[in-house]
């Protein structure tokens, strides 16, 4: 369990006081992010210390755990088919034990189908509760195994290895295996009497293959003060949901650090995979640079020079940044720690630890794969060059008889050196120091750092406004001397506001940033266009006919210009009076949304306030719309009045207008009473309509516009510039107001600042009493050089 040292019990809530008074402040609250300080104080107090495991499949994650444990807790092999997720974490000696949760019939028959696609064998109409299917599975694996010449002999054998171990695991666990739910069990429900009972049925292959999830609780310094470790599935398990698994954690809020463990040692460089997951634990705050990078298997390394080299190029190149890097071989490091209990009397651990590996077919030992690398490291490493240690290793005897030899010849000082060159000795001080000795205030110095530049913030704030308040005017006769003073200013303040605020209304309107105007506009411009077409639409020939013969009594005919003539009129003065309207509706918007925004700024306030009245503007303001609205109608009589003149285009020769013209002169030519003109009304129609839509689209979408902003900008800025001066007139009239209520506002504002200083102080108090908590405990988790800053009080 994780010790609260008594200087922190009270951490949380003295972050959580500066947090508040953070929140206080509208301004910081919206720049200061407070994310990593929540963070930070969450791996300070945090009774967990998660620290993950994470790499590619058969990496040597779970045999590196062993090795820092020196127990053989984990399951490890080349090409094991199984995903488990593994945490361990402290209990004392008398209280270890395993919680053990299984892979459910679904998610086994998933992994089934998805490694016998990799090894080739075809499975239709799978059903793993069938004995037939699984002896059947176990066969085909065992023929494959038996092709390759043995289980480590490719790839290929490994896989079929573990397919059939997870067919043997389910055969042998299917009474603790539900459908579709993980089944949970104690070591108690399995009749183990301790942790080496449970582990070891955990550990064996076919049992290892079916579980789900593995929950250590056992006694070792490493796992004090809370610290967990979590070992995953590869990143790139063959299961997608298992590899998945493994970077959701490395992203987790809960993960605190990570053993990064690598396979460039054997693989030469680093796989995408690997890149991917470097990146994921770079993108999550809560794991900072709590990072340590393990190159395992270093030891292959050992007998290439080229791959050798291409690692150390890779470290300095890639990983200059940190010196948390290590080079490990955990299988030799593990078996080495387990090797130095066995002796000549079994073989040193060919017949205890090794017992069930060096079963063969035929009654002939298999060589453990300890013992092979033991054999190279003596024959081919080079470690031993420079040393005492003179060893031969014959090749007329087995590998397991050049062991057992060696071991007794050269003894435990060999199995010391080997675990030297191993680097888990190193790895592991490495760890234990950092955990016993760094973690704690590291994550505390974290807190510090996140925290101060928000401590800096609020002192800061805080001793501005001690400041401006103190300087303030503390007797009343002072403040109304100072307010006097200052009303020249105000006012000039206020105009030019007020005329800056006008000016910029002026200018978004001619850059059309005035969505409500511009609404209105194009409502005016719709109304106008559509009012042509319903004009045109309504047209009639025999009705304008007839006023042409009424205006000429002696005459019982008309032209066709005659006709032309009057429609021109009658559509000219309509468009005329629509625009009008429109007009009268876009100036009356525009002028009401003024007078409603300027009475809401702060400049307009402030100058009702000091003269019980706004030096005219509202009023000007409203018999601006009036002024507006006969200028823009005398524009708009103006364009619809050029109307009635045909366009110099309209007669050109070579237009359709023209030839619409001749067509139509021929049509109503062909009988002197009114019937050839109506007969013609189509084309009289298209004929307008030839001449009115150039000239309203010019009207309307390019000259318009522009009218109307210049209207508005000549006749409202230089009313703006003369309210703005008028306001500076009203000198005497604001003094007279304001001597009258200047007393008991400056009571009031005496008052308010007094109030307001009373909480600012109130505010620091906290903060120094929080400040000074978070500091006790900073210096007894050790950590001197990041004290956050307290604040002075003024008198």
């Amino acid at each position: 369990m994780t010790k609260i040292h008594p200087h922190c019990e009270n951490l949380a809530s003295q972050v959580n006081q500066v947090l508040e008074l953070l929140q206080k402040n509208q301004e910081m609250r919206s720049h200061l992010d407070t994310y990593p300080v929540e963070t930070s104080l969450r791996k300070a107090i945090s009774p967990r210390f998660e620290i993950v495991f994470a790499g590619a499949f058969s990496a040597g994650k779970s045999m590196l755990i062993n090795a820092l444990l020196e127990r053989e807790l984990l399951y490890s092999a080349e090409g094991h088919a199984t995903g488990i997720e593994c945490y361990i974490e402290y209990a004392p000696l008398d209280k270890e034990r395993v919680v053990m949760t299984f892979l459910s019939e679904t998610e086994i028959l998933q992994q089934i189908i998805t490694i016998s696609q990799r090894v080739n064998i075809n499975l239709q109409d799978v059903s793993i509760t069938d004995s037939y299917i699984i002896d059947g599975i176990k066969q085909k694996c065992q023929e494959i195994i038996d092709k390759e010449g043995g289980v480590n002999k490719s790839e290929l054998a490994k896989q079929a290895n573990a397919l059939m171990l997870l067919a043997q695991g389910f055969e042998t666990n299917k009474d603790k295996i539900k459908p579709h739910d993980n089944a949970t069990y104690s070591m108690e429900q399995f009749n183990f009497n301790n942790l080496t009972e449970a582990a070891s049925y955990a550990r064996r292959g076919k049992n290892s293959a079916v579980l789900k999830r593995l929950d250590y609780y056992c006694y070792h310094p490493l796992l004090e003060d809370g610290n967990v470790l979590v070992d995953l599935p590869g990143i790139d398990a063959p299961i997608e949901k298992d590899a998945k698994l493994s970077l959701d954690k490395i992203a987790n809020p809960d993960t605190s650090l990570v053993i990064c463990v690598l396979k460039p040692a054997s693989a030469g460089d680093l796989t995408q995979k690997e890149t991917e997951l470097l990146e994921t634990i770079k993108s999550n705050p809560a794991i900072r640079n709590r990072v340590f990078y393990v190159f395992n298997r270093i030891d292959e390394t050992w007998y290439s020079g080229q791959l050798r080299q291409r690692l150390d190029n890779l470290i300095n190149s890639d990983f200059s940044h940190t010196n948390r890097v290590y080079k490990t071989s955990g299988l030799l490091g593990f078996y080495g720690s387990q090797i130095k209990n066995t002796s000549e009397v079994n073989r040193f651990g060919l017949d205890s630890i090794f017992t069930d590996s060096i079963k063969g077919i035929g009654g002939e030992e298999e060589t453990p794969q300890f013992v092979s690398e033991f054999n190279n490291y003596c024959a081919n490493s080079g470690k031993l060059t420079a040393t005492n240690f003179r060893v031969s290793v014959n090749g007329y005897d087995t590998p397991n008889q050049n062991y057992v030899r060696i071991l007794k010849e050269w003894g435990m000082p060999l199995i010391d050196k080997l675990i030297q060159d191993s680097g888990i000795i190193f790895f592991k001080e490495e760890i234990t120091r950092y955990l016993t000795e760094e973690k704690r205030p590291e994550l505390f110095k974290n807190l510090a750092d996140d925290l101060q530049p928000l401590c800096l913030a609020l002192k800061k704030d805080y001793q501005t406004q001690q400041r401006e308040l103190d300087s303030q005017p503390q007797e009343i006769e002072l403040m109304k001397q100072q307010e006097l003073t200052r009303l020249n200013n105000k006012l000039q303040e206020i105009g030019n506001d007020f005329y800056s605020y006008l000016d910029e209304e002026v200018n978004r309107l001619i850059n059309q940033e005035n969505k409500q105007f511009n609404q209105d506009f194009q409502q005016l411009q719709s109304r106008f266009v559509n009012h042509l077409d319903e004009l045109l639409d309504a047209f009639s020939v025999s009705e304008t006919y007839s006023l042409a013969v009424k205006a000429h009594p002696r005459n019982q005919t008309a032209p066709l210009i005659a006709v032309l003539v009057e429609a021109l009129y009658y559509i000219s003065n309509s468009l005329e009076d629509v625009l009008i309207e429109e007009l009268q509706y876009l100036v009356f918007n525009y002028v009401n949304d003024l007078v409603t925004a300027v009475r809401k700024q702060g400049f307009y306030l402030e100058l009702t306030r000091l003269l019980n009245g706004d030096a005219g503007i509202y009023d000007e303001l409203s018999a601006l719309e009036n002024k507006l609205y006969q200028a823009l109608k005398a524009v708009a009589t103006s364009e619809c009045d050029r109307y009635v003149r045909e366009t110099p285009q309209f007669y050109s020769e070579g237009t359709f207008s023209i030839y619409q013209f001749r067509e139509t002169l021929k049509q109503t030519s062909q009988a002197y009473d009114a019937s050839s003109m109506v007969e013609a009304e189509p084309a009289i129609r298209q004929l307008l309509k030839l001449d009115f839509e150039p000239k309203v689209n010019t009207t309307i979408r390019q000259v318009f516009r522009q009218t109307i902003n210049q209207n508005i900008k000549t006749n409202l800025l230089p009313l703006a510039k003369q309210l703005a001066d008028n306001i500076l007139q009203q000198y005497d009239i604001a003094r007279d107001n304001l001597q009258q209520t200047l007393e008991q506002e400056a009571k009031e504002k005496i008052a308010y600042n007094q109030k307001l200083m009373t909480e600012i102080q109130q505010d620091i108090l906290v903060y120094n009493e929080a400040i000074s908590g978070i500091n006790n405990c900073l210096e007894a988790m050790k950590v001197f050089e990041n004290k956050l800053p307290l604040i002075n009080l003024l008198d």
